[in-house]
């Protein structure tokens, strides 16, 4: 019996996993090559979301982008070798790490933050459970490789002679 694919929600999947592995990637090799400019300067664009939050931790930025990198290079398994339970796994992970992040800054509000910074924050921190929990709903029941679909082959009328 041949399973049928579900194209569609391989690809919504492959997404997801895509946008966080970039992101995990951005934010934790920042952290952990820059550890003072990612306190200064995170998320870039002239925005600054961390050094508002306390005083700097080379400590602590240094293990948030190992933690970032880690869940990019379970996303990037995941999207390597295509398979649904990888997936899973992944998306648990970012599950796990931001529901607990986006508590906090939920709870937490620097002064200097503008509202403008704290609603791009807080959409940003949402992001990563939010992405988590689709991968988790959206990942196929096939836990094997998408297949490569058929070549595309076009087909054109033949020309008529013109009628007399």
């Amino acid at each position: 019996m041949r399973l049928e694919i579900n194209r569609r929600r391989w690809i919504a999947l492959l997404t997801m996993l895509a946008i966080l592995a970039v992101i995990g990637a951005y934010t934790g090799l920042w952290a952990v090559v820059a550890p003072e400019s990612f306190y200064d300067s995170f998320p870039g664009l002239g925005l600054h979301w961390v050094r508002v939050d306390g005083p700097y931790n080379h400590h602590l930025v240094g293990d948030v982008g190992a933690f970032f990198l880690a869940l990019a290079a379970i996303s990037g398994a995941a999207i390597w070798y295509r398979d649904s339970v990888i997936a899973r796994i992944a998306g648990f992970g970012w599950l796990v790490f931001g529901v607990p992040h986006l508590i906090y800054h939920l709870m937490h509000r620097p002064a200097e933050l503008s509202g403008f910074s704290l609603t791009l924050s807080l959409l940003s921190v949402l992001l990563l459970p939010a992405l988590g929990l689709a991968i988790l709903l959206v990942a196929p029941r096939e836990r094997f490789p998408v297949p490569e679909p058929a070549p595309l082959t076009l087909k054109f009328p033949r020309r008529q002679p013109p009628k007399r």
